[in-house]
């Protein structure tokens, strides 16, 4: 399985940026997809994630009621709608993807299987 991210770039505090992060390789079912960021030289950290099956959402504290994540309806697709941005929001995103199919702790790196290769977000004051 192959992820790409894109959608990054910068923008000022309290705008909005969309990430897509599209997965190619193999047959792909709706499986439970999430969104990491990493400042340099800090652990990865979660953000946001959807569930397979139900699609369920789930969000770290620090973004939840600004950012949103969602699945297109070509299920290899996944987007992080991000509004209200901040200049702590500043990272590189990761977009992943755990194709057990079974419940998992979807906030925790070691849930996932494929990784993509982050794309840099920069919020300005």
């Amino acid at each position: 399985v192959q992820l790409q991210a894109f959608g990054g770039g910068s923008v000022q505090a309290g705008g909005s940026l969309r990430l897509s992060c599209a997965a190619s390789g193999r047959t792909f079912r709706a499986y439970s997809m999430g969104w990491f960021r990493q400042v340099s030289g800090k652990e990865r950290e979660f953000v946001a994630a959807i569930g397979w099956g139900n699609d369920n959402t789930y969000y770290s504290d620090s973004v939840k009621g600004r950012f949103t994540i969602s699945r297109g309806s070509a299920k290899n697709t996944v987007y992080l709608q991000m509004n209200i941005l901040k200049p702590e929001d500043t990272a590189v995103y990761y977009c992943a993807v755990d194709v057990h199919l079974d419940d998992r702790d979807w906030s925790d790196m070691i849930a996932y299987d494929y990784w993509g290769q982050g794309t840099q977000v920069t919020v300005s004051s």
